[in-house]
């Protein structure tokens, strides 16, 4: 079986891709920030910050939700800024951004894991 970039990078299906998962973003994007800003003013510590995440369904959700999200946004518009800045070919910029893809998911879920905890 050989490898098709074509069969993998459906243009109608990656751009469908790429705006759900921006409309996915967008809300938890918002809620991160907000969280973040709402941690420091309070004066918040890493330690506090991570005992009311630890252990919580809601947050193991919210952040893999999160980590899945980024993961098939990015690499799809990393694919299309090299397509259209480089001279690297369909198949090398196919490949790069599924590795990038890959990259995103698996250390995403790594820090996942550390902040919410088994």
């Amino acid at each position: 079986m050989s490898f098709s970039a074509h069969k993998i990078f459906n243009h109608r299906r990656v751009f469908l891709i790429q705006r759900a998962s921006a409309m996915l973003l967008a809300p938890l994007v918002v809620v991160h920030l907000l969280l973040i800003v709402l941690a420091v003013r309070n004066g918040l510590t890493a330690d506090e910050i991570l005992s009311r995440t630890r252990g919580s369904f809601f947050w193991a959700v919210f952040y893999s939700l999160f980590v899945v999200a980024v993961s098939l946004h990015a690499p799809i518009g990393l694919r299309n800024i090299m397509l259209e800045w480089t001279s690297i070919g369909d198949r090398k910029t196919t490949m790069v951004s599924l590795l990038f893809a890959l990259v995103l998911l698996l250390t995403g879920l790594r820090a996942e894991v550390a902040v919410v905890g088994a």
